[in-house]
């Protein structure tokens, strides 16, 4: 079977969490408003933390711009500041900033789309999902981003592969789909889509390897990649099978 699109997730596969923003903005907060760091830094975790879950009846970008702006609300009370403080700090400081793309992210897009592949990201996320990967620089190489809030279902639920799937313009088996959760990968495989499980975390050196998976239990994937290296690999491998 040919393949023609790669789909990604965005957290952890295309991109990964800034750490040292976390500092800069208790910093930023200090200098602009008079704030302990220790204390910012305590108060946007509790208040992200509070909200998990609460954003994913969001379906448009005015849904979004009023969800951030309560936000800013209840951050501001955490912190003592009033309402304009309060929009300053969320507007200077977009949850966005908070991630960054994986260093090999640019060059492996781009050698995939010289490949004539179609590049598409389906992320659990808030409707503006562009604007995140316009903020790590690689909103140029993605041809369709999709919000799971604009499609009204998430992931690993199947009825996001089928939208996904229909956006690309492509039937599943003709999509590689590349996630860092297992229970995703798994509902790729079960729609029909080539699926890859990537851990940036791992301390192996390998970008690629062919395995049976032992989680919770024992699970089927294409493979687990460590980079998105991999994805390379995989394509390359399917290719020459192709050939031969």
């Amino acid at each position: 079977m040919t393949l023609r699109a790669i789909l990604f997730d965005r957290d952890d596969t295309l991109s990964l969490t800034e750490q040292g923003m976390y500092m800069e903005a208790a910093l930023w907060t200090q200098h602009k408003f008079g704030l302990e760091p220790k204390i910012t830094l305590n108060a946007m975790r509790e208040q992200w933390a509070s909200v998990s879950g609460k954003w994913q009846h969001l379906r448009t970008l005015e849904d979004e711009h009023g969800f951030w702006a309560d936000y800013a609300l209840e951050l501001g009370k955490g912190l003592n500041l009033n309402e304009e403080q309060a929009v300053e700090l969320v507007t200077e400081l977009p949850y966005y900033r908070f991630i960054k793309a994986v260093p090999e992210a640019r060059e492996v897009l781009s050698k995939l789309r010289e490949k004539g592949y179609k590049i598409g990201v389906l992320s659990n996320t808030l409707p503006n999902v562009a604007a995140t990967l316009s903020a790590i620089e690689i909103h140029d190489l993605v041809d369709v981003a999709i919000a799971s809030c604009t499609l009204g279902t998430h992931k690993p639920d199947l009825e996001c592969f089928v939208q996904a799937a229909q956006l690309l313009e492509h039937a599943p088996h003709e999509i590689l789909f590349v996630d860092d959760k297992l229970e995703n990968v798994q509902a790729a495989l079960e729609l029909g889509m080539h699926a890859l499980l990537i851990n940036h975390h791992s301390e192996t050196g390998e970008s690629f390897k062919y395995s049976t998976l032992e989680m919770d239990t024992v699970a089927r994937t294409d493979g687990e990649i460590f980079n998105l290296y991999g994805v390379l690999e995989y394509v390359e491998k399917q290719e020459a099978e192709k050939v031969s």
